[in-house]
């Protein structure tokens, strides 16, 4: 079985990124965080793909706002936070911490990263080293504090930190420029740092997308992850919000 990772640039204010996962045998398809349901059943169509399920990761309108006009059109599973089921009432299957489940014979483990959202949940498939982590784990970034605390989200980021170095990191946004700019703020002096600020600023230029990162990549240039103690995380965190 193989399996392939597609992208549709919503080309929104918030710069969306929907991230389809596809078993190329079957042309079965699962999306992740559907902005505009018409953007997905474009793709699906133009690619002939079958969109067999839903992964949500929390319940910002970005991230679910295409979920109800393609369950009107099709009859699939809808994974997602059971912490947000109140907030997402179209969760067919709700998730939590350590939850697994399958999409053909690949298994999905979810991990709860409280902090962006209080019920915000990841997708890590180890088989393929891929995370989707919403708007968790940014490149360079992380993401606000909505309704979670600094040392929610510290906690939530040192559990992503732990995966192996060799992951590639599917967030939601493109936001890794701004991100790359504050991170330059915060380390001037690192090396890694100004590389991939460089590297990005042409990705950029060209119009191209900076995504997938990678855990390693970020435990090198990501000011959030490089935070050694939650305090540091928290003034770092104030820093950016204000940058």
């Amino acid at each position: 079985m193989t399996f392939k990772i597609h992208v549709i640039e919503v080309k929104n204010q918030l710069q969306n990124y929907i991230w389809l996962l596809e078993e190329t045998n079957s042309r079965d398809v699962v999306v992740i965080d559907p902005t505009e349901a018409h953007l997905v059943e474009e793709y699906c169509q133009k690619n002939q793909l079958n969109l067999s399920q839903i992964w949500l990761t929390h319940w910002h309108k970005d991230h679910i706002g295409g979920v109800p006009d393609l369950l009107s059109n099709h009859q699939i599973p809808v994974y997602g936070p059971r912490e947000e089921l109140s907030k997402i009432h179209v969760i067919s299957h709700p998730l939590q911490h350590d939850d697994h489940f399958q999409f053909h014979h690949l298994k999905i483990e979810v991990i709860a990263v409280p902090g962006h959202t209080l019920g915000h949940i990841v997708y890590f498939i180890d088989k393929l080293e891929t995370l989707f982590s919403g708007d968790t784990l940014f490149a360079m970034g992380c993401g606000r504090l909505f309704e979670g605390t600094a040392t929610q989200m510290y906690h939530s980021l040192n559990r992503l930190a732990a995966l192996p170095p060799q992951t590639k990191v599917y967030c939601t946004h493109e936001y890794t420029l701004a991100n790359a700019q504050f991170a330059l703020h915060v380390e001037p002096d690192n090396l890694a740092i100004q590389n991939r600020a460089q590297h990005i600023q042409l990705l950029r230029d060209r119009g191209e997308i900076t995504l997938p990162s990678s855990i390693e990549l970020e435990l090198e240039t990501n000011p959030f992850l490089r935070a050694e103690s939650v305090e540091d995380f928290a003034k770092i965190r104030q820093l950016k919000d204000n940058f």
